[in-house]
């Protein structure tokens, strides 16, 4: 066996982030400074054939690291937010943090802008004096920095350079200054973003928790007051789940518009009870024939089934509305 040689560690971080979960990785890549992201970046792009050997030795050092280290505190509150806010949304995240972490600090905006691409920087400091710009762009990855230089007018690029090779200590206030100059030019030319509330995928995950009667009295109701905005609604309202209710018929005048594919896709996202809706509304050789397509399919990506589910929910809108199918059979039932 050949002698496996030692990683350097920018090697062993990046087989550790191939070895995670997506989800995972990327919030570990999330914390990290521009110029550490691009270099981790090329490592897991330059990894080849990792043999369990490699794996081994990067799994080895991480746990000799760790077992020193312990877990850090770095960014706590973040990373507690980040997880609040996949878990309960934006929304009631901001509301239970501001209870649990009520004196939160600001985000710097200096550090805001050091994830600024040039196009988006350059309108904030063009009009500026030469000392302000020298300041910002020591701050920026170089490459940023360069093409920020470049897009500003030719006569003061010199001076900026020059201020930038002489600037020595700079005092607290001028940073300072700095951030409140950014923070006003970017409200300026980007106005301040409204913490986005409600919409249509709310108010019809609402309404479909208040029974079959209510539903039906508000989206009459709503329809009157704004059609399109009821449309809407009904569109978010219209799952894929409401076609079990279909009864044989109108399953079998529904298949017949559906795409074979678009069916094999969606019937592997759910579970054989479900499935069964549909194949009562097939003959037993065509049923047949449709669960040997699913297992011949292998795995299917999420979004491939997502979207197959779309597109007969959509199908199946499109016959109800011409009168073709009808779901349930009562005044009270979804229409």
């Amino acid at each position: 066996m050949s002698e496996v040689v030692p990683l350097r560690a920018s090697d062993s971080a990046a087989v550790m982030m191939m070895l995670l979960a997506e989800d995972q990785t990327a919030r570990i890549l999330s914390e990290l400074e521009p110029d550490e992201l691009r270099m981790l970046g090329e490592k897991m792009c330059a990894l080849g054939e990792i043999s369990p050997e490699i794996i081994a030795q990067a799994i080895t050092g991480f746990v000799e690291k760790t077992e020193k280290l312990g877990l850090v505190a770095h960014n706590r509150v973040g990373q507690v937010r980040s997880m609040m806010h996949r878990a309960i949304g934006e929304v009631k995240t901001e509301n239970l943090m501001r209870r649990i972490v009520p004196e939160q600090p600001k985000t710097s905006t200096l550090e805001l802008a050091r994830w600024l691409n040039a196009e988006a920087l350059v309108p904030l400091v063009k009009d500026e004096h030469p000392q302000t710009i020298a300041v910002l762009l020591i701050q920026l990855d170089p490459e940023v920095a360069a093409e920020v230089l470049h897009s500003l007018p030719a006569e003061i690029q010199p001076q900026i350079i020059h201020r930038i090779a002489t600037l020595g200590p700079v005092a607290p206030p001028a940073l300072e200054m700095l951030e409140e100059l950014l923070n006003q030019r970017i409200t300026e030319c980007h106005g301040q973003r409204p913490l986005q509330m409600g919409g249509a995928h709310e108010a019809a995950e609402i309404i479909n928790g208040t029974g079959k009667v209510t539903e039906k009295r508000i989206m009459s109701e709503l329809s009157k007051l704004d059609k399109p905005m009821a449309k809407r609604i009904e569109e978010e309202m219209f799952k894929f789940e409401h076609l079990f209710v279909l009864e044989p018929m109108a399953m079998g005048a529904l298949l017949r518009d559906v795409p074979s594919d678009a069916l094999i896709d969606a019937l592997k996202g759910i579970g054989e009870e479900e499935r069964n809706f549909f194949f009562r509304a097939m003959s037993s050789r065509a049923a047949d024939g449709v669960k040997d397509e699913i297992a011949a399919r292998g795995r299917t990506k999420l979004s491939d089934v997502v979207a197959a589910q779309k597109e007969i929910v959509t199908i199946a809108r499109k016959l109800a509305a011409e009168g073709t199918i009808v779901f349930g059979s009562g005044d009270d039932d979804y229409v």
